[in-house]
């Protein structure tokens, strides 16, 4: 199984970081269900603007926290490429 790590801009152009398992249903749940996080369900509509994947969920996580801990200009830098 494959995990992956997921940057949404939402509405209010603010950026969101996540992990999932399956990103088109993550990416549902952002938008239209109770499912999706407490932060993102006050800023819809989200869309995917970056993700990477990973084999497995320690990788996944590690990477996580350090696209987190990035500055939003750092952030912005990585969706660029």
């Amino acid at each position: 199984m494959s995990y992956f790590i997921y940057i949404l801009e939402c509405a209010d152009d603010t950026l969101y970081t996540g992990i999932a398992t399956d990103l088109n249903r993550r990416l549902t749940e952002h938008n239209s269900s109770e499912k999706g996080a407490k932060y993102t369900r006050s800023r819809r509509p989200v869309r995917l603007v970056y993700s990477e994947t990973f084999p497995d969920r320690s990788s996944a996580s590690r990477r996580e926290y350090e696209i987190k801990k990035l500055s939003r200009a750092k952030k912005l830098q990585l969706i660029r490429g």
